[in-house]
Formats: C-alpha cells, structure tokens, sequence
C-alpha cells in the first residue's frame, strides 16, 4: 500500500517555525521601518550639514541607544529567520545546512557585538 500525502493522513515534516517565522518577519521589519524613519526625520529637520556632531548627538540620548540596541536585535533576529529559512528550503545536505547555520549564527552574533560596540561608543 502506499503512502498517501493529502488530506488527513497527509504525513506531516518540517520544524512548523510558519506562522511564527512569518510573524518574526513582519514584527521586526515594521521596527526596523519606524526606526528608519525617525532616524531620516531627524537628519532631514536637522540645521546644517551631516557630520559626525549630527550622528553622535541622535544617538547620544541614553533612550535612543536602548532604542538602538532594540532595532539592532530586531535586524539580527531578522536576518536569521529569513536566511536560516533560505538554508532550510535550498540546502538539503543536512551536515553542509548545519554548517551554514553555525556560520551565519557566528556571523551575526559577530555583527551584533560590533553594532553595540560602536553605538555605546558614541
């Protein structure tokens, strides 16, 4: 007899990250959009030229740079779902998954730490 994939004995597989992951996706976008946002607000009413002054003093507010620090995970949370559903869909050699997975969650922690890095150094 065979296997039958519809209906109620459809055989279910995968890690069920759907409804989740897609909130994920919208969630932060939307922060990192608002973010956007205010940052270009503030550059755009802003007297005089861009300079270093001008981005030390958006960022030099203790608020902005929880704000900032928030945006940041947001992006790197981000990041993540949509490239270790990109792993997931197209690699399907488990052991070179794993290892790209492993390399992208070293890359964004790495990324991570150097954007806290500058923003309290600001």
């Amino acid at each position: 007899m065979s296997s039958v994939n519809y209906g109620t004995k459809r055989v279910v597989t995968g890690a069920h990250y759907g409804v989740r992951d897609w909130l994920v996706q919208r969630a932060t976008a939307v922060l990192i959009v608002a973010f956007t946002m205010v940052v270009l607000a503030q550059l755009l009413f802003s007297k005089g030229a861009i300079s270093y002054e001008l981005w030390a003093g958006i960022f030099a507010p203790q608020w902005m740079k929880f704000i900032t620090a928030g945006v940041i995970v947001s992006v790197l949370w981000h990041a993540w779902v949509g490239v270790r559903n990109v792993w997931m869909d197209y690699v399907p050699a488990a052991g070179l998954r794993f290892t790209l997975q492993v390399l992208t969650i070293v890359w964004l922690v790495g990324c991570g730490a150097w954007g806290f890095e500058v923003l309290w150094r600001v």
